[in-house]
């Protein structure tokens, strides 16, 4: 009963359902894997090419043992013959001559030859080794890789190399002999480059190379990238758009099948295939473990190992770990010649194991020497390989899914920008300062626009206002390739008529033109718009190409806010960038208004005032500032001369820009409030007070001699005219230049610069516009710094602002209103953004002085010149003044080199506004600048809220109530 039942178990041991299960899941997988990628007509045929090589498998099981030499001989014989007859009749693809076209069907001989060249060298070297069977090994070898190397296939040539290699290794070859031929080998490896082809070529650049051309020889490895990196663990079969995934893939049925599959149904799939493989490789070792003979175990073991290293070289490509090579997985990858051979393999080790189980007695008698060398570790070392790789493969998708999953959806899909309607720019009380023009762009997208429907080109034509001719026209003019063509621009109406008519594929977008309605009174604070540079994409790395952006002034400073965020209508393209269809559509969102401080009535009144005062005296430009004194918020930013901003569009109006920018002159360009910095003569002198004000080294009411000039150093220095004994309020009432040069000789640079520095001298003021100038505060470091010297007389002369100061108008301003209110503020036009109200932008918080409460009579110099001093002539407006004028010797000025300065706060007792004029050139502050100031004044004023009236005093109480 033992007996009968060890028969019992060896008979049901006979056949190997795991070799024939994992055959039929590879063949499966395979099938499923070319349904998905919609490939049907070809998962048909591999579906039948199976079901005949599963047929041949099972007669193959039941071959003897004894017939193997032959039918291997018969093979080999038979691959040969077809291989030479390839080189003659053969199908040429891609340059290599493979393939017998026999109508019906196709055959690849050189797979064939691989089965032929395992069986021939089994039933050869399984007779011991001797130096004879080494010769006949290696010329065999040698015509089957010349006659494969020719046509060319570099991998099959490789491959059948490999296979007498692993021959020579499981038949116990000594390795000494081998040594020598592997030698060899290794030396003709650089001449295996004459039979390749410039795309083999190309693969192995594109592998060995960092910088892979993922356009050209990298493509196919950045696509399995993408197709095992975005699979995730159940694929994207089930994705709609996969079928379009999928042609993005090279080689997804062939040699980049594990990628596909993976790609389509995920890492488990994958591991499937990886599983098995491993399962043949195992279960072919196995049985070649139990060969009853030599000859059966060199083929088992070979048949194994050649599916093995099949499969862990074709993993290795679609992980880009091996350059593209064209070797694809047995019974999996589709080929009718890889899955006949593939089968019939499966049967020859099936017929192996069969033999060795079921005639034990007949065995040969040594074992040692019937069991392949390196059978274990052989496939040991495969089972790890494709471990690792399948490790790998998660690690792609952990560390690059989301990254590759992205890429997939870029590749397949082309999107038209859909720009947004910039915001407005608005003054204080709601007045557009910058707006869109209304015109719309018409254009249609290839693909989607019904070309060839004569009825949808009429309707669109008749909206346009074009005969159809002249739309079909316009159509053919487009470059090949391009995703869309403009065909027309319509103003709003028949916009909204092109939109509701709902053509497919018609697309309408605001032009992106911009109106300026103030043009040259406001362009150097609005700024312009323009097609986004380098720089733009630098700053914004998310705009699209062609986007429109603020290119200068608040347009470039509030660009965030203006422009909106566009949208865009997305076409589903196939690898050659053909569109297929409409995809994805975002709408724009419009960008938000930016409501300004800014009044452009006193922003046209400062403009005009400017223009007549630079006429009248001879200046070059000039510049007013009007702020509020407690926030900062400016009010009007006037600077002549100015430009157009309407010629920038877009598209630049060449021509008219050039006339404006080109001639001689100041640049037009700047604002010379906040970009143009001058020496600011006199009105530095309250500066000066200040200093005096923090660390006093003069009383401010002794009186001092001063007179016509000074003399310092063995130099001389002016005052404006002689004048008598001052004490400070009336040296910054009179301007008296000797006064302040006594008290800068006290004070030193030192001091000086400290409270100026505090007053924002010499640093940007912080106001919403790029490009602001700084100024320039020397002091003797500095100066020494920068390569100059500081004299003994510069001192003085930074007393009365002149030498190492400079100072833009509003910076001026600044200083003013610091020293009136005790506090320096950031200038600021935004006010608000949004619909409406909007949302507040709030300005700075304003930064009180150390010596705020020290300020008076410095303050009271500046009442008095207002009410009789220099500035006299603001004792006119209804309420009290402060001012400073000044009149600076300015190198760069024309006519007698003196810029006029003039600068101003009210109502002193509680300072509200503070408004600060300088025309370079313009001679007398107080001739030239000082008009412009009281101008801009009483503006002001008479806009102001009438004060509240006097709360009427209750009733007296009657008597004995």
């Amino acid at each position: 009963m033992i007996g009968d039942g060890d028969r019992a178990r060896g008979h049901e041991r006979q056949s190997d359902p795991w070799i024939v299960t994992a055959a039929i899941v590879l063949t499966v997988l395979g099938l499923l894997n070319l349904v998905s990628i919609g490939l049907t007509s070809y998962a048909i045929r591999h579906a039948v090419v199976a079901a005949i090589g599963i047929v041949l498998m099972f007669a193959v099981s039941r071959m003897r043992v004894g017939n193997l030499r032959r039918f291997g001989w018969a093979t080999l014989v038979v691959s040969v013959v077809m291989l030479v007859a390839v080189s003659f009749v053969g199908v040429a693809v891609k340059g290599a001559q493979r393939w017998l076209d026999f109508g019906v069907f196709t055959v690849q001989p050189s797979e064939v030859a691989k089965l032929g060249l395992v069986l021939v060298l089994a039933s050869i070297l399984a007779g011991g080794y001797t130096f004879g069977r080494l010769v006949a090994t290696v010329s065999i070898t040698g015509v089957v890789v010349a006659l494969v190397a020719l046509q060319p296939d570099l991998s099959s040539a490789v491959m059948l190399a490999a296979a007498a290699v692993l021959m020579l290794i499981l038949a116990r070859v000594p390795l000494l002999p081998l040594l020598p031929l592997f030698a060899l080998g290794i030396a003709a490896l650089p001449f295996a480059g004459l039979f390749l082809r410039p795309y083999q070529l190309e693969r192995i650049q594109e592998f060995t190379s960092n910088h892979a051309d993922t356009s050209g020889s990298g493509w196919a490895s950045l696509q399995a990238d993408i197709a095992v990196g975005s699979g995730g663990l159940w694929g994207l079969a089930r994705d709609p758009m996969y079928g379009l995934r999928a042609e993005f893939l090279p080689e997804s049925q062939h040699d980049l099948a594990f990628a596909s599959v993976v790609y389509g149904w995920g890492l488990f799939a994958g591991l499937a295939v990886v599983a098995a493989s491993l399962v043949i490789t195992w279960r072919a070792a196995l049985a070649a473990r139990r060969a009853r003979t030599k000859e059966g175990a060199l083929v088992a073991a070979g048949i194994g190992g050649m599916f093995g290293i099949h499969a862990a070289l074709s993993v290795a490509a679609s992980l880009s770990l091996l350059p593209q090579h064209g070797m694809p997985i047995p019974l999996f990858s589709y080929g009718g010649t890889v899955a006949l051979v593939g089968f019939v393999s499966i049967g020859l080790v099936l017929a192996v194991r069969r033999d060795g189980v079921a005639r034990p007695l007949w065995a040969e008698s040594s074992k040692r020497r019937r069991v392949p060398r390196g059978l274990t570790a052989g496939s040991l070392a495969v089972t790890a390989a494709l471990v690792v790789m399948s490790v790998s493969a998660w690690h792609l998708q952990t560390d690059r899914g989301p990254e590759l999953r992205a890429l997939s959806d870029a590749q397949m899909t082309r999107c038209i920008r859909l720009p947004a309607e910039r915001g407005q720019i608005l003054d204080r009380n709601g007045v557009p300062l910058a707006t869109n023009v209304a015109e719309y762009t018409i254009s249609v997208v290839t693909g989607m626009f019904p070309e060839n429907d004569a009825g949808s080109r009429a309707e669109l034509a008749n909206l346009l206002g074009v005969s159809p001719d002249a739309l079909e026209k316009t159509l053919g003019e487009r470059d090949e390739g391009e995703m869309q063509g403009v065909v027309g621009r319509v103003p709003p109406e028949q916009a909204r008529q092109i939109i509701d008519a709902n053509i497919p594929g018609v697309l309408v977008v605001p032009s992106g033109k911009r109106h300026y309605p103030y043009g040259a009174t406001l362009a150097s604070v609005l700024g312009y718009v323009g097609v986004a540079d380098e720089q733009d994409m630098e700053r914004w790395p998310q705009l699209a190409l062609g986007s429109r952006v603020g290119r200068a002034g608040l347009e470039m400073q509030y660009d965030a806010l203006l422009r909106g965020t566009d949208g865009k209508q997305c076409i589903y393209v196939d690898p050659a960038g053909n569109p297929l269809g409409p995809g994805e559509r975002v709408d724009p969102v419009p960008g938000h208004d930016l409501r300004l401080h800014l009044d452009i009535g006193l922003q046209n009144l400062a403009t005009d005032a400017l223009a007549q005062a630079v006429r009248s005296s001879g200046g070059d430009l000039g510049a007013a500032v009007v702020m509020d004194a407690r926030t900062g918020a400016v009010m009007a930013l006037a600077s002549v001369p100015g430009y157009d901003n309407n010629v920038y569009g877009p598209p630049v109006d060449a021509a008219a820009l050039a006339a404006q920018t080109e001639g001689p002159g100041p640049g037009r360009m700047v604002n010379n409030a906040y970009q143009t910095a001058a020496p600011p003569g006199s009105t530095f002198k309250i500066v000066v007070g200040s200093a005096n004000a923090e660390d006093q080294v003069l009383d401010p009411e002794q009186v001092i001699e001063t007179g016509a000039s000074y003399t310092y150093g063995g130099h001389t220095f002016a005052n404006w005219k002689p004048l008598g004994p001052n004490n400070l309020m009336q040296a910054i009432q009179w301007s008296d230049n000797v006064y302040f040069y006594k008290l800068a000789e006290l004070l030193g640079p030192d001091r000086i610069a400290t409270a100026a520095d505090q007053l924002g001298v010499g640093r940007r003021s912080g106001i919403d516009l790029p490009g602001e100038a700084e100024g320039f505060l020397g002091t003797p470091k500095s100066v020494a710094d920068t390569g100059g010297t500081w004299y003994p007389g510069s001192t003085l002369l930074m007393g009365i602002g002149q030498g190492a100061v400079t100072a833009t108008p509003l910076q001026v301003a600044r200083w003013t209103s610091g020293i009136a209110t005790g506090a320096v503020v950031t200038p600021q036009l935004a006010a608000a953004y949004g619909t409406g109200e909007g949302a507040p932008i709030p300005t700075g918080e304003p930064q009180r002085l150390p010596f705020a409460d020290k300020l008076d009579p410095v303050r009271a110099g500046m009442r008095a010149s207002a009410a009789a001093g220099t500035g006299a002539q603001l004792a006119t407006l209804p309420v009290p003044a402060g001012a400073k004028t000044g009149t600076a010797e300015d190198p760069s000025a024309p006519g007698n080199g003196l810029d006029a300065w003039f600068t101003a706060v009210a109502p002193f007792d509680s300072p509200e506004v503070v408004v600060t004029a300088m025309v370079r050139g313009g001679g007398s502050g107080s001739d030239a600048s000082g008009p412009v100031v009281k101008a801009l004044l009483e503006r002001y004023l008479a806009g102001r809220p009438a004060p509240a009236p006097a709360p009427t005093p209750a009733p007296a109480p009657e008597p004995g109530r």
